[in-house]
């Protein structure tokens, strides 16, 4: 059974302050990207779908791309490997882009460009996010049970495991019953406070730590590319105007569409921390989390081979 990766590294990085999508991290150069392909590969995953914009094509074959296509899956079959291209060019004509944009539309927008190349089971996921061992054998045996239309599933995070210092985070604000979401609101300005505490400050308002939070770790079907573009087309005709930032939110989406009764969506736990860089000075520690791992033996000294 085919089962893809598709990693959303589109994204331009502007508060890291560089391309953090790229930036080799690990004791051996590695990007953050490859250990999410590495513990995928292992957990059962056999096709990788790059989501990037088109003139990193090269690069992502030269980084990871290319070797990767030379290696075997756990069920024997070579890894497909196939990119799909985040830019203006896929957004329908009956939207003018405003001159000054130069962004991206989101993490909506990200996936519904690789419609064409997605069609099985997919787990979605950021590039610059580390999710952990277990998160992915956990997603797959979710994926390959889930039926072809009506269901999707995702993997929740503790709010405090997953907020900076070093400044605000964006991140999806879920309730939760019985295993499954009821809610996930998008929260624009998540700040972690020294003594443990977060904050809304777009709300001004608390949060508790332990509230689960989505990390754009998504189980889909196919079937979920015709949502995808009718909500996009939505968004662009009543909420992006002439805001050159404007974004069109998984979570967000996922939400109207659970409300609608269009979508049920289970809530697995991993075992493992999730771990990333939002700005640059989340840098070090998250190499010295790496360094940790391979230290202890859960990755080899070299991901590549």
């Amino acid at each position: 059974m085919k089962v893809s990766l598709v990693i959303m590294a589109a994204g331009l990085g502007s508060r890291y302050g560089g391309s953090k999508q790229v930036d080799g991290i690990g004791p051996h150069n590695e990007i953050l990207m490859e250990y999410s392909i590495y513990d995928a590969l292992r957990a059962g995953f056999n096709k990788v779908v790059f989501i990037i914009k088109p003139e990193m094509e090269e690069m992502m074959h030269r980084i990871c791309g290319d070797y990767l296509a030379k290696k075997t899956a756990l069920d024997g079959s070579p890894v497909e490997v196939a990119y799909a291209f985040q830019d203006f060019s896929s957004v329908p004509d009956f939207y003018q882009i405003p001159a000054e944009r130069t962004k991206p539309f989101g993490t909506v927008h990200a996936l519904l460009c690789a419609a064409d190349v997605v069609h099985e089971p997919c787990c979605v996921i950021n590039a610059d996010d580390y999710y952990g061992i277990d998160a992915y054998r956990t997603i797959y045996q979710e994926l390959v049970k889930l039926p072809e239309t009506g269901k999707a599933t995702m993997v929740g995070y503790l709010l405090k495991n997953t907020a900076s210092l070093h400044g605000t985070v964006s991140r999806g604000i879920c309730t939760t019953r019985d295993g499954y979401l009821e809610s996930v609101r998008e929260a624009l300005k998540v700040q972690l406070y020294p003594d443990g505490t977060l904050r809304d400050l777009a709300e001004d308002r608390p949060l508790a730590p332990d509230t689960v939070v989505s990390m754009n770790f998504w189980g889909f079907m196919p079937s979920i590319f015709p949502a995808l573009r009718t909500y996009f087309e939505d968004f662009l005709r009543n909420e992006a105007g002439d805001n050159i930032k404007a974004e069109c939110l998984l979570p967000v989406m996922v939400d109207q569409q659970m409300h609608t009764g269009a979508l049920e969506v289970s809530v697995l736990h991993s075992a493992d921390k999730w771990f990333g860089m939002t700005y640059h000075e989340d840098r070090e520690i998250v190499a010295g989390e790496l360094r940790r791992l391979h230290a202890e033996g859960a990755y080899p000294e070299d991901l590549r081979v």
